[in-house]
């Protein structure tokens, strides 16, 4: 009998259309019914972009976000206690980085549940790897502060670390503060801080611009980043 598994299942960083699994790992999943999604709408379109054997209307869904109890995690895994494989997809890209996904996983370990994660997108890694940033070292730090002095002062606080550790600072932000995000990036960190910005990753308006801080201020507009999902990397090393 095969062991239940709970599989890690990757979707697009864009359109659900995105081709984000290899063929192989597209077949390990297509016989699943029983799924844990951030958003049914979305993952609607990315089971059926994946071609899952059974009618979409007929899965079984669960919803895992920001807002799930952890006390009610673990009663999410009751198809593997009764035998049956199932999925964790993120809303877009790697379930369970930056996602509220890691706790399912911590839980199918504890209960002794094998794990499996399949190989797609992350926007973390593309980016890190497009920045020419240090690679070596690296942390991701989520969101900063909606308040422009803290969100200043966390910049800051990020370029220091980046400086005396060699370490590359990676971190997103709500698409809608993006502009200020980025405005503020460019004046308050030195000169000769590496800024990348790698906006609408994977889709045919990608933009990745990637350059000492001083080479931006020269720019006589900084690109509009409005509702453009991006991601912004530090390196101060």
């Amino acid at each position: 009998m095969t062991t239940p598994t709970l599989y890690l299942i990757p979707t697009p960083l864009g359109s659900a259309q995105t081709p984000s699994l290899l063929p192989h790992e597209q077949a390990l999943i297509v016989t699943l019914t029983d799924f844990v999604v951030e958003a049914e709408k979305t993952a609607r379109a990315h089971l059926k972009a994946f071609n899952i054997n059974t009618p979409i209307r007929e899965l079984n869904l669960q919803t895992l976000n920001e807002h799930t109890p952890t006390k009610d995690v673990a009663a999410l895994l009751q198809p593997l206690r009764s035998g049956r494989s199932m999925g964790l997809l993120s809303e877009a890209g790697c379930p369970a980085v930056a996602d509220p996904g890691a706790q399912l996983v911590a839980q199918a370990h504890q209960a002794g549940f094998t794990v499996v994660p399949l190989v797609g997108p992350s926007s973390i890694m593309l980016a890190l790897m497009s920045s020419g940033a240090n690679g070596q070292c690296f942390a991701f730090k989520g969101y900063l502060p909606a308040e422009k002095n803290l969100r200043i002062s966390q910049l800051k606080q990020l370029e220091v670390r980046s400086r005396q550790a060699n370490e590359t600072q990676l971190f997103i932000e709500t698409p809608y503060r993006n502009d200020a995000l980025l405005a503020d990036a460019v004046a308050v960190l030195h000169p000769q801080t590496r800024l990348c910005v790698a906006t609408d990753l994977t889709l045919p308006t990608q933009s990745i611009i990637s350059q000492p801080v001083a080479v931006w201020r020269q720019m006589h507009v900084l690109p509009s980043l409005k509702k453009r999902p991006s991601m912004f990397v530090i390196y101060a090393g």
